[in-house]
Parts: C-alpha cells; sequence; structure tokens
C-alpha cells in the first residue's frame, strides 16, 4: 500500500482507535511497524486518513544539533527522489522536540523474510529484483544520495517488484562506523569493506551491497556466511563470497561486484547490460568485462597408485610433545579425504567420494533446479495444444488442465520435501523410499491445491470466453455463438495462463519446468516434440472448424449458459 491510502482500506496491523494512540504532528500512530538504532518506525495516518512509515528518532539525535543539522540537509537532498523503486522521504521535522522522518508506506514483506519463507528466487524473479534495486540506486545516486546499507532487510517486495527503504538518514546522522568497543552499527554481512573501516563512501558501496542482496535472493543464504561478527567482517575483507548456490550465469558478476576494492566493482551501465543479458539466458558476463574474475583452476594429470611393499613393524618412536600454536596459527579443522582427481568432465570417482546431483562443494545442499533452463518455447507449445484440445471438446481440455495441475504440483512438493530432507539431515540412502511413500500425500495435497486454486481461472476463462464472442460478434457483424473457435481459444488460453501466474502459481511453474525438463532432455526430441504439439494443435482447430461444432462430451450436448448468441449490429 503506498501513501495515498484512503483509510478506509485495509492497512495490515491497524489498530482501532484506543488511548494507546497519540498524535505527532499532523500524524496519528497508529501501530509499531519496527524499530532499529536509530529509532522507532510506525503506521501513520494524516488527517486525509492516507498511510504513511513515521520513524520517531532517538534522543540522541535529539540531543545532538550537528545530527540535525545533518538530517535537515539529508531530509532535503531525499525529497527530490521520485521513483517507484524508493520510498523517498515525504515530511519530517528535525526542530521539534521529538523529530521525525516520514516516507511513503509500502505494504509487502521485506526480501529476507520472503526468501526464508520460500526459499531462493528462480532465475526470472531474480532478475526482476535485482534490475529493480539496480534501478533504485540508479535513481538516489541521481540525486547524490549514497544509501551505504542496502540489505535484504531494507528491500520490501510489492508484486515481487523491490522497493528499497530506510537509506541516508540514518547513515548521514549515525555514520556507520566501528565503535570504540569494536560493534559495528549495522548488519556485518552486509556492509562493505570500506564502511567497516571507516573510508570514504562511493556509489560503488550500493553496487556491493546490491550484489551481497542479489547473493542472498539467488541461493537463501548470506554470500558471507554468519556466525561470530568478527568471523565474518574477515570473510567480508577478503572479498571471497560463497557462490557456489548461485545461478552460474550471474555469479561472476556478483563476484566482480563484491571485490573489497571498490574501483574493481562494475557501475550502473554495466550491471544493467549485464543483468540484460542475464535476461536473455545468456552469461550476465557477456556484456560486460569485469575487473575482478576468480581465480581458476587447474586439473592435475592423475598417477598411478604405487604399491608399497610389505616390511616388519618398527616400534614407533615416540612422538615429541605438540609445539604450542603461535598466535596467529588457525583453529584445528576436520580432517577430509583429498578429492580425486578429475580426469575430464563428468568424473563419476569411487561411489564413496561421488557428489550427488544436488549437493554444492561445501557439501551443502541446493535445490537442483537452480539455474536450469525454464523450456518456455515447449511451455508455450503445449499451450497451444491446450488451446486446440479445448476447441475441439472444451470440458476435456479443462480436465486436462486440472491433471496437468495435479501432476505438476505434486511433482514440485516431492522435489522440494526431498530437497528440505537432505537439507536438514544430509543425503541418505533412504531417500528414494521415503520420497515413494509420501507419493500419495503429496498427490492429496496437489489434488486440494489445484481444487481451490482453479476456481479463478475457470471464472476468468468464462468471462474470456463471453468477451470474445462479444469483439467477434461486433467484428464481423454476424450473430456468433459463444462456443465459437476463437472464444474457446480466449477460455483456454486465459484460463491457462490466470493459473500460471494466479495464486499458487509458483508450484504449478516450477512443477511443470521439471516435469518438460525430464521428457526432453535431448535439444532434437525437444524439437520433434514441439512441432508435433503445434501439429497436433492445429490439426484440432481444423476438425473443429469443419465439423461446425465443439464436441461437449461427456455431456450430450453444450450448457444452457453457453448457448448465447451475440445479435449482429
Amino acid at each position: 500500500m503506498t501513501a495515498d491510502a484512503p483509510v478506509g482500506d485495509h492497512v495490515p496491523g491497524h489498530a482501532d482507535d484506543g488511548p494507546e494512540q497519540r498524535m505527532l504532528g499532523p500524524y496519528r500512530l497508529v501501530q509499531r511497524l519496527g524499530e532499529g538504532g536509530m529509532g522507532v518506525v510506525h503506521l501513520a495516518l494524516d488527517r486525509h486518513g492516507r498511510a504513511y512509515a513515521l520513524k520517531v528518532l532517538r534522543a540522541h539525535v535529539a540531543q545532538d544539533p550537528h545530527a540535525r543539522a545533518r538530517l535537515a540537509r539529508e531530509v532535503a537532498t531525499l525529497s527530490r527522489i521520485d521513483s517507484p523503486r524508493v520510498a523517498p522521504v515525504m515530511d519530517a521535522d528535525v526542530d521539534g522536540e521529538t523529530p521525525y522522518v516520514v516516507t511513503r508506506f509500502v505494504d509487502g514483506p521485506s526480501l529476507d523474510d520472503f526468501v526464508e519463507e520460500r526459499g531462493p528466487l528462480a532465475p526470472d524473479a531474480l532478475h526482476g529484483v535485482a534490475a529493480g534495486l539496480a534501478e533504485a540506486l540508479d535513481a538516489i545516486h541521481s540525486a547524490g544520495v549514497v544509501h551505504r546499507d542496502v540489505k535484504p532487510g531494507n528491500v520490501l517486495l510489492v508484486d515481487g517488484d523491490p522497493v528499497l527503504i530506510d537509506f541516508g538518514i540514518a547513515h548521514a546522522v549515525d555514520d556507520v562506523r566501528l565503535t570504540s568497543a569494536g560493534l559495528v552499527m549495522g548488519t556485518p554481512g552486509y556492509l562493505a569493506p570500506e564502511v567497516v573501516s571507516g573510508e570514504d563512501v562511493s556509489p560503488a558501496t550500493d553496487w556491493w551491497g546490491w550484489a551481497a542482496t542479489t547473493a542472498f535472493a539467488a541461493s537463501g543464504t548470506p554470500p558471507f556466511g554468519r556466525g561470530s561478527m568478527n568471523a565474518v567482517l574477515a570473510r567480508v575483507a577478503t572479498g571471497e563470497p560463497d557462490l557456489v548456490a548461485v545461478d552460474p550465469r550471474i555469479e561472476p558478476l556478483l563476484y566482480a561486484a563484491l571485490s573489497p576494492e571498490p574501483g574493481e566493482r562494475p557501475h550502473q551501465a554495466e550491471v544493467v547490460r549485464a543483468l540484460e543479458s542475464y535476461a536473455h539466458g545468456a552469461p550476465a558476463t557477456e556484456a560486460i568485462t569485469v575487473r575482478r574474475v576468480r581465480d581458476s583452476t587447474e586439473a592435475l594429470p592423475a598417477t598411478g597408485t604405487a604399491v608399497l611393499p610389505v616390511g616388519t613393524p618398527a616400534a614407533a618412536p615416540s612422538a615429541p610433545p605438540p609445539a604450542p600454536p603461535s598466535p596467529r596459527a588457525e583453529p584445528p579443522r576436520a580432517e577430509l579425504p583429498p578429492p580425486p582427481p578429475p580426469s575430464g568432465a563428468g568424473y563419476p570417482g569411487p561411489p564413496h567420494q561421488r557428489l550427488g546431483e544436488d549437493d554444492d562443494l561445501s557439501g551443502r545442499v541446493v535445490d537442483p533446479r537452480i539455474g536450469m533452463p525454464t523450456r518456455s518455447g515447449t511451455l508455450l507449445a503445449l499451450l497451444a495444444l491446450l488451446a486446440g484440445v479445448t476447441v475441439a471438446a472444451p470440458l476435456v481440455g479443462l480436465l486436462l488442465l486440472g491433471v496437468w495441475m495435479v501432476v505438476a504440483r505434486t511433482s514440485d512438493r516431492s522435489v522440494t520435501s526431498l530437497v528440505m530432507r537432505r537439507h536438514e539431515r544430509g543425503q541418505r540412502g533412504s531417500d528414494v523410499a521415503v520420497a515413494v511413500v509420501a507419493s500419495p500425500w503429496h498427490l492429496v495435497v496437489g489434488l486440494v491445491g489445484t481444487l481451490i486454486t482453479l476456481v479463478l481461472p475457470l471464472l476468468v476463462g468464462v468471462c474470456a470466453m463471453f468477451a470474445a464472442t462479444l469483439v467477434v460478434g461486433q467484428g464481423t457483424g454476424r450473430e456468433t455463438s459463444a462456443d465459437g473457435v476463437v472464444p474457446l481459444v480466449a477460455a483456454g488460453v486465459f484460463t491457462a495462463l490466470t493459473a500460471w501466474w494466479g495464486p499458487g502459481g509458483a508450484s504449478l511453474r516450477r512443477g511443470s519446468r521439471s516435469l518438460v525438463r525430464g521428457v526432453t532432455r535431448n535439444p532434437t526430441a525437444r524439437q520433434v516434440v514441439v512441432i508435433g504439439l503445434l501439429l497436433a494443435a492445429a490439426v484440432l482447430v481444423a476438425l473443429t472448424v469443419s465439423r461446425g461444432e465443439p464436441s461437449w462430451v461427456p455431456l450430450q450436448e453444450a450448457p444452457s449458459w453457453v448457448d448465447g448468441l451475440v445479435p449482429a449490429p
């Protein structure tokens, strides 16, 4: 919800008028939304009932005249920002007894909450978030502002589009810094190295935060890990993030942007070109020349194993006492068996050293669907076949759509359950057996989900059918029946598209792509399947046109509500 939302609309967290509500300037504080080091954020309503996010700044700002002066300059600068990707400053009072700042209220979950709940973003969604966040940074940099704290918690999602919040003011007043106790004011894993070290910041600082935030959205984990603050900051300073679970097509771009040297990071124009390349299915770095690349590894030739002669065991000499560790020595680590030397692509390795398809080199389990092709062409051919079946036999087309939705949802739930099980417990030999046992439950959930989510697509399909009937009737000047070819094509297409993008569509999309990838692995076979689907759709439409009317099997005739005619004008 934006700041222009009237009071009569639903506002999340809206409380009834009560004694705890109070006025601050012209704003009525309705509900506390959160708090941080700089202040407490409230949902506030102005005298016209419009909703805003109002941050009441803490006492140390009110008592510092220099902080107030800097705050006033920052508010004047930020008020000039006009971008749908930024929650701008709408009002402020920096001179009163209780200083506050008012920004647009954005009704949407934060990126970190969204990813924690639903998992890493798919490539299409990841591109949308990364490109939208880049647009937001371009807008604030054009106004001469550096955010300094770009992180998933400061990115809100509205219908999948990002909106950047909580920028400029907190850092203009309270400069993110190392305190005398060695603590960092901010989230360590998302603070650029120059911010941590107290050096000058620049737009490159925000592109570092952009990369860290995008890496989290792509993998579901902070790029520099979790743990003690000192350990995280040390990894940030070395500039070696963990991007194993990130889509390989965008990983080099993020690695370059997370360089500890600001001059090595890509700038705004390069990021935009790289994202455009990524959106078209190519590696992001095809469009730019990166100034920092990860060191490549060289495969060493495999050598034979020598058999040592068996000798008489000698008494082992007494081991000297262990030397005391040096002050800079690393803590002891668990010893792992060395990996087998690769002999080429697809090296299988011994069974006990083989990595599973869902494992990365760090031993974590990642979703095998991340970074896989979307097979959009094959899916569009399937949509054409569904339209053809709907023209020939509308109820059969609806039944096939429902069956596909159930199978796709069941497939998605099965894969997701397996990935989560391996993530929590590690890969086990019983995983396949557990998946088989759980299949009936996944089928039931898929069936129930389909029955619930198919209501809206059906409604949209029927509306599209009658709308197409009206358009055809007015365009041709003849009486047109609602079960004509064009109205039924419109019904089939709009029903399927609403199911695809409507409520619960994410599971349908993931499952459908998994199914299509499974049966069209070979490029030649895939082309044959696409051509066959398109020909079958064309044949079905042609047969229906020659017959003059569709078949309403299993009914004897069309339902009464389909018999409507649009009279000629």
